[in-house]
């Protein structure tokens, strides 16, 4: 493993500092709620589509999307197919109506709406599901670089919640917009470059083209599956209509993001950023993933480990399994050695029947990458210790950090790292304004602007601290970008469909939609669980639609039952 130069370490360090004190200056001093908690009501439209896009690209996206790529291929960007849909519907229904009614959260209009309980139980669930995403933002850079850098976890999960907490909490929803303006910068140039750098690094007479050849040679370059097939989770339809639930459910309830386009200039400032960011997200992640083939195509030719995570491969190397994973070792050199005369032949034939020897060859080494896990988890058993050994996250930082130049692996760290940051500081944002305003503000007596700001500086300190809880005691999911999924798809059909059921039900009142919803989230937990034990096949995306669907066919349910009643007391 190639060890992190002090060219690396400064580059790092310089651009992280640099952003976090950009930001505390920029905005500092700000002493009422509008400018804390709307940064001022300033924000064009570029800086909220950036911000937007900041808020949900996450860390794990730069660490396990290009893994899920390396190993399943393309398809993965189905499950953005419902954003431009959701960012539509968004800017037509929602947009201006929080706009009209001058909120700060999206749950004050739920009161306006329905009452006091509907608001605080909205409010509530996303505290509880965006506070451990928060955790989870944190956590999955600090995992990964700290087994693939041998930093200490608890260290790492420290000094990233610290950093965030800094200018998040001293400078509001305005230093979250800053920092995450120039956050994407360095996201893109650092993406840019990995993918130009990944390219170069191939054979000579291996062009673009080819290395697309060679990856659709291993069925990489699937990008639509219109099958019907739960087992399969990500599909046409699944993203089409789980994704749009879900999206609709995120960027049009989730304060996170409701805060991001809330500090627009205008409506038609809001807008267009929740455009940009509908243009710009899908092929962002098509690149992103683009870049994890290519990786997948670099491994062609340069020999890889059987597991990309390194602390699992010293586990089981030296526990007594290690000389059935040293056969594995061999068996893949033989396959790669094989392979490459296999590739030879594709390369400089037009037989078709070539294609075909690649697959084959791979699917023989995914099988013994299985073998790997299945004996990694032996040895991490009978150690008595937890090692992940699904290494989709380890892919892009094993390459990252072995075979990049100097300073280049600093700037690629940088990347993951601001990504975490710029996540999570839009997540604590959302965090404590949620807090002050549908909670604190609504259950105590009047406040003054100064005492506002001050609670909201409390709060996110707050939540910053609990988050770096969460991320001390978090544990590896299958895939750490699923694992926020998943969050989120348990708790957003749910809260989706109480909004829906604002602004197009209009004969259902408050207690309705609170027993509705009540309900409804035990459903979904217990739907969830089924599926997770194998009782039911209900992939987790569907949970956004089921969510929505339930609370409102129960919602709609209890105030006609209620209305049927009324109407035979009056008779």
């Amino acid at each position: 493993m190639q060890t992190i130069s002090w060219i690396d370490w400064t580059v790092l360090g310089i651009t992280l500092i640099a952003i976090v004190t950009y930001g505390t200056y920029q905005t500092r001093g700000s002493k009422n709620v509008q400018d804390y908690l709307k940064g001022g009501n300033t924000s064009k439209w570029w800086t909220i589509g950036l911000s937007v896009m900041a808020t949900q690209a996450s860390a794990i996206t730069f660490l396990s999307t290009p893994g899920q790529a390396f190993h399943s291929g393309m398809g993965f960007v189905q499950f953005y197919f419902g954003l431009p849909i959701a960012m539509i519907v968004i800017c037509v229904v929602f947009i201006p109506l929080y706009h009209r009614l001058k909120v700060y959260t999206a749950y004050e209009f739920l009161e306006n709406r329905f009452d006091l309980k509907t608001r605080t139980l909205a409010a509530i669930l996303f505290l509880i599901q965006r506070g451990l995403a928060a955790g989870i933002t944190i956590f999955a850079p600090a995992i990964i670089l700290s087994v693939v850098l041998g930093w200490d976890l608890l260290t790492l999960n420290i000094v990233i919640g610290l950093l965030v907490i800094i200018y998040t909490v001293s400078g509001g929803t305005r230093a979250v917009n800053v920092t995450q303006k120039h956050q994407m910068v360095v996201i893109f140039i650092g993406m840019l470059v990995a993918f130009f750098l990944i390219v170069d690094k191939l054979p000579q007479d291996i062009t673009f083209s080819k290395a697309l050849d060679i990856a659709g040679a291993s069925g990489k370059m699937e990008v639509l599956d219109f099958s019907f097939n739960l087992d399969n989770r990500y599909t046409f339809w699944s993203g089409i209509i789980g994704g749009t639930f879900l999206m609709l459910s995120y960027f049009g309830t989730d304060q996170s993001q409701v805060q991001r386009y809330l500090s627009g200039k205008s409506v038609k400032e809001m807008q267009l950023g929740l455009i940009f960011n509908g243009l710009l997200k899908v092929p962002m992640q098509f690149f992103i993933l683009l870049v994890g083939v290519m990786v997948f195509v670099f491994y062609q030719f340069n020999e890889a480990p059987v597991n990309f995570n390194p602390t699992a491969t010293e586990v089981v190397l030296n526990s007594e399994f290690a000389n059935d994973y040293k056969i594995l070792q061999k068996e893949q050199k033989d396959i790669f050695n094989d392979k490459q005369k296999i590739i030879e032949a594709f390369i400089n034939s037009d037989n078709p029947q070539a294609s075909r020897y690649i697959a084959i060859a791979n699917k023989a080494n995914d099988e013994l990458r299985i073998e790997a896990r299945d004996l990694i988890d032996k040895a991490s058993k009978s150690e008595g210790i937890k090692i992940e050994s699904n290494d989709k996250d380890y892919v892009f930082i094993h390459f990252i950090i072995n075979n990049l130049p100097r300073g280049l692996i600093g700037l690629l760290l940088a990347v993951i790292l601001s990504a975490a940051m710029s996540s999570t500081a839009s997540e604590l944002n959302a965090l404590g304004s949620t807090t002050t305003i549908d909670l604190y503000k609504r259950n105590t007596s009047e406040k003054t602007e100064e005492q506002m700001v001050k609670a909201s500086k409390w709060f996110t300190f707050a939540w910053g601290i609990i988050a770096i809880g969460v991320a001390c005691i978090a544990n590896l999911a299958e895939n750490l970008i699923q694992l926020v999924n998943i969050i989120g798809s348990i708790f957003y059909g749910n809260v989706l469909g109480i909004f829906l059921l604002a602004f197009f039900f209009k004969f259902v009142k408050g207690n309705a939609v609170f027993i509705g919803a009540l309900i409804t989230q035990g459903i979904v937990i217990g739907l969830y669980l089924l599926d997770l034990y194998e009782y039911i096949n209900l992939p987790f995306l569907w949970l956004n639609f089921v969510g929505c669907a339930i609370v409102i066919t129960i919602a709609c349910l209890l105030q006609l039952i209620n209305k049927n009643n009324d109407t035979r007391i009056t008779t």
